[in-house]
């Protein structure tokens, strides 16, 4: 992948390109920015200018023959990690090396992917992935083998949050004292969640989300109307994948989308009437079936809409960008009803849950309880 090639970031790409130009590569580098901001298409251009010896062009056209073996993933000094778990394919120790042809196709079709979209296209949407100590140790020898082509080897670890402690801990002093130009381009959307000795240990840099008009450019160039792509690009908040995943019809957005509405609507009705009760219990049995990824990043929705709620009602709409698609159900409605006696609560709520079904609680308990204090919470009277 080449710079040319990446949404905006003009200014990342010059720091760089212009650091490498100048022989100061860090051995360890840490990208942070929210999902759809470009982080892993960005570590990808540079592992290529780095490997390919690209300096002084940004576009990265120098080494043909190396550009041509970084573009399609097979340079021998390029390795990657990345979450996995056990599947038909690996069914035991499963390491990234057992799913590269599936990484391969990620990248070609989904650059700004999430990791949910990951899970889904190797089929452990239903599983809990991580970078374990199986990983680590591929890593590890990997690493020790000399430069395959004599120059430098990197080391990409995508969504390395998901790196369990004893990975981290293996990984520690190899991270911090790599073998002599070896390369660690580590990607996050939560830093937090890495160790802290781990994140010390490599240089941060930060990647704000994608401006508005940057997207609405890409969106027009796939054929999309401009007033269109404009109305996607503020509705996708700086998340490229976001705007690409509303152009489909069958997106998760708008999946979580028809969820939200029938369990808001139903634990408005549920007050005073018991016999709801049974539709919030229906409703919770319908999303545990799904995988816990998938809840996760629902209840993460939920989130995202109680707090664009609260801005509308506090007269802050030009802060709020999500919109609900489905007809009958206007957020400027519901707004009302999420003020500050009850928004700390739902959130807190909300917060528990991920927590608990990040932990393998019952889930249909989880949800069901959920809703019915949603259902409380909603009726609560503002001050």
């Amino acid at each position: 992948m080449l710079f040319e090639e990446i949404l905006a970031l003009s200014h990342i790409k010059k720091h760089l390109t212009h650091s490498a130009d100048a022989g100061r590569i860090p051995h360890a580098q840490l990208f942070v920015g929210p999902e759809g901001s470009g982080t892993l298409p960005m570590a990808l251009a540079y592992a290529q200018y780095i490997l390919c010896g690209n300096s002084g062009n940004e576009n990265g056209n120098g080494n043909e023959v190396c550009n041509l073996k970084c573009n399609s993933l097979s340079h021998p000094d390029m390795h990657f990690a990345f979450p996995v778990a056990n599947s038909d394919k690996a069914k035991s120790h499963a390491v990234s090396q057992h799913y590269l042809e599936e990484w391969r196709q990620f990248i070609k079709e989904q650059p700004y992917g999430n990791l949910f979209d990951w899970y889904r296209l190797v089929g452990i949407e239903k599983k809990q992935g991580q970078i374990g100590v199986d990983e680590a140790q591929d890593i590890v020898k990997k690493l020790s083998l000399k430069s395959y082509e004599g120059g430098y080897k990197v080391m990409l670890i995508w969504m390395a949050e998901k790196m369990n402690i004893s990975a981290s801990n293996k990984l520690l002093k190899l991270i911090e004292e790599p073998p002599d130009k070896t390369v660690f381009l580590l990607i996050a959307e939560d830093e937090e969640q890495i160790i802290q000795t781990i994140r010390s240990r490599c240089q941060v840099l930060n990647f704000p989300p994608l401006p508005e008009e940057a997207i609405a450019k890409a969106l027009t160039e796939k054929g999309m109307p401009r007033d269109a792509a404009l109305r996607l690009a503020h509705e996708a908040n700086g998340n490229f994948n976001k705007a690409l995943d509303l152009t489909v019809n069958d997106s998760e957005d708008l999946i979580f989308e028809k969820w939200f509405v029938q369990w808001v609507r139903s634990a408005f009705k549920a007050r005073g009437n018991k016999a709801v009760v049974h539709e919030l219990i229906l409703w919770s049995q319908e999303v545990a079936k799904t995988g816990r990824e998938t809840q996760k990043n629902f209840l993460r929705y939920c989130l995202a809409m109680m707090r664009q709620a609260m801005l509308i009602n506090y007269g802050a709409a030009d802060l709020a960008f999500m919109r609900i698609h489905i007809d009958g159900f206007q957020l400027e409605k519901f707004a009302p009803f999420i003020h500050e006696n009850n928004i700390l609560v739902i959130v807190s709520e909300l917060e528990d849950a991920i927590y608990h079904i990040e932990r393998n609680g019952n889930s249909k308990i989880i949800l069901t309880d959920l809703s019915i204090k949603l259902t409380r919470l909603l009726h609560k009277k503002a001050a």
